[in-house]
């Protein structure tokens, strides 16, 4: 009787902390980080074209810029790639606003080009579901999408 006893008592004490040790741990996303070539050329293409705001770092190295990307989430720029490099436009980071064709007339009017999700320069993609989409490349050849996602 007391073995009986014995092994429920180990089995019924173990059982939670078997259940926690094989749980999934939970992830979210913090922050992209992106290396560059020329950190003050590529933090104004992100605040002054992107439109996004800088918040403190805690380096304070002149290598890092760190901006707010929303929903207490980050984005921060490196100093120290010795090149550009060649990027697939597939793989991207994406920011949205409620108005594209406004963001088109901006780079219009600083003469970066933007291209529709096959390429095609200064054309903008309607997605399937709707959702206006361009594509651009940042300074060190990042491809960034730009869309009107809700």
């Amino acid at each position: 009787m007391f073995r009986k006893q014995y092994l429920i008592f180990i089995l019924l004490v173990s059982v939670p902390f078997l259940s926690k040790a094989q749980a999934k741990p939970k992830f979210t996303f913090n922050h992209a980080a992106i290396y560059v070539t020329d950190l003050k050329r590529t933090g104004d293409f992100y605040t002054q074209v992107i439109g996004l705001d800088t918040i403190p770092e805690p380096f304070h190295d002149g290598r890092h810029i760190w901006l707010d990307i929303g929903f207490g989430r980050q984005m921060h720029i490196i100093q120290g790639a010795e090149k550009e490099k060649e990027y697939f436009q597939n793989n991207h980071l994406c920011f949205n606003t409620p108005d594209v064709i406004g963001f088109t007339k901006l780079l219009e009017k600083k003469s970066i080009t933007w291209v529709d999700a096959k390429g095609n320069p200064n054309k903008i993609t309607t997605r399937i579901d709707g959702v206006l989409q361009v594509f651009l490349k940042d300074p060190d050849g990042y491809w960034i999408e730009v869309n009107n996602a809700k």
